[in-house]
């Protein structure tokens, strides 16, 4: 039996508790130490537990979900409802300003029906910047808990981006394990890339750190997983509903709409003389339709000006205080120290998306797994070559390409998919034919498995 899974595990944790230790010594910030510090006591006995299982004959992906599990309680939930609790009872810095935009964001759209504020109005605050909310409008839903009954632990933001990325994630494991699909996809995913997508999207430091602490792109980011488990599973509706919702909330998940509709295109989802395949493609559109059209056109109507100086003029850097996403990757280094950088870091960030648009029309992803490829490529572009950009963006490509896994899992058909199709999934036969795939079309797949 190989422990390649194994020692793959003990690294991943034994590096994250590294991590985490210097985070809670070294950072500048209050809430980041509090994480650091919580989620080393997660990660380091993790590793420990790994350690032993190495030396433990026997199955063991039963056992490794467990210490997967417990892991992402200890790192991501733990820290995070401890940070609820004192922020609600006083405690000052124990959330990051987008939970506090959020929330407001959500007490305007109650009052006004718009969850936006002037740039005048903006300007006249004490901290102009928590006046500015620069997410798509449905991002003041999870905001609305705190508007409703109050400042507690349980109305925080980050309780409820938390949950619905656990919702997404559960709804797109069950749809990657499903039975039979289509001709083209016969076969679920098995259970050691899954894993690795669960372990990619809760217990990775950057999106734990995320969700303990800010927590707003982890909904979007698993809405995109979301819909590309649905794309896989031919649910053009369902898949277009998942990342219209994603687009309801930030600009971040458009392209990879723009993304996953290439795919419908390949597979000949927008050739007028192919009926069913157009009316995937129509379902897809109108699925994405819904979620976008039901947030954003009352707030256009009643706030179109709100909506421009707070998500357009702020993204593009010219609102009255400028953005706290200044970390030193290119696009920030070239706006801030090259001559008319303001103007040439935007003008390349269009020109990548151009030539990604490009490559997709000559080249769209003909799977749902190429599809994830593309949506990681494309969004690391974009958050390397904005003019307002962080490390944190890492999420999204780090999540992707996490789900990536079981996605070309059941694409290919590998050990759980064509070797035990019809068969009983038992832990014994997933631990003892990980090694018997071989040379096979899914080699990354295996490595990680």
């Amino acid at each position: 039996m190989s422990n390649r899974p194994l020692i793959i595990d003990l690294a991943f944790y034994g590096v994250a508790a590294l991590f985490a230790g210097a985070t809670a010594l070294w950072t500048t910030l209050d809430s980041h130490a509090q994480w650091g510090a919580v989620a080393f006591g997660g990660y380091l006995p993790a590793a420990i537990c790994a350690a032993i299982l190495l030396a433990q004959p026997g199955p063991v992906w039963r056992r490794r979900a467990f210490i997967a599990a417990g892991a992402a309680l200890a790192v991501t939930a733990v820290p995070m409802v401890l940070m609820a609790i004192e922020r609600a009872a006083g405690t000052g810095g124990r959330a990051q300003e987008e939970v506090l935009v959020v929330e407001a964001s959500g007490a305007r759209l109650l009052d006004t029906g718009s969850p936006y504020l002037h740039a005048d109005a903006i300007a006249a605050l004490p901290e102009p910047l928590l006046g500015y909310n620069p997410y798509q409008p449905g991002m003041a839903v999870f905001g609305v808990p705190a508007a409703v009954f109050g400042e507690h632990w349980w109305t925080d933001a980050r309780i409820y981006f938390l949950l619905a990325a656990a919702a997404c994630a559960v709804a797109a494991v069950r749809l990657l394990r499903g039975g039979p699909g289509s001709a083209l996809n016969p076969t679920g995913a098995g259970k050691g890339p899954l894993l690795r997508a669960v372990q990619a999207m809760f217990v990775f430091p950057v999106c734990a750190l995320t969700f303990a602490t800010g927590g707003d792109d982890m909904p979007v980011v698993a809405l995109m997983a979301l819909a590309l488990a649905f794309a896989h599973r031919e649910r053009s509706f369902a898949a277009g509903l998942a990342i219209g919702a994603a687009a309801a909330l930030k600009l971040f998940a458009w392209p990879a709409a723009v993304v996953i509709a290439f795919l419908l295109w390949r597979n000949g989802g927008l050739q007028p003389r192919r009926s069913p395949q157009t009316a995937n493609a129509r379902g897809y559109l109108a699925g994405f339709a819904v979620p976008v059209a039901a947030t954003m056109l009352p707030v256009l109507a009643v706030d179109a000006r709100g909506f421009f100086d707070n998500v357009i003029a702020f993204g593009l850097g010219h609102g009255v205080v400028t953005s706290p996403a200044q970390s030193p990757l290119p696009g920030f280094l070239i706006a801030r120290h090259v001559p008319a950088g303001d103007l040439i870091a935007p003008a390349l960030l269009g020109l990548a998306a151009l030539v990604i648009a490009g490559l997709l029309w000559t080249r769209p992803p003909a799977t749902a797994a190429t599809a994830a490829l593309w949506c990681a490529a494309g969004l690391s572009a974009a958050f390397l070559l904005m003019p307002s950009t962080r490390f944190g963006y890492l999420l999204y490509p780090v999540v992707l390409l996490g789900w990536w896994l079981p996605l070309r899992d059941a694409v290919a058909g590998t050990v759980t998919g064509t070797l035990f199709q019809g068969l009983a999934q038992e832990d014994e036969a997933v631990d003892d034919l990980e090694k018997e795939t071989g040379l096979g079309p899914s080699l990354a797949v295996e490595w990680w498995r």
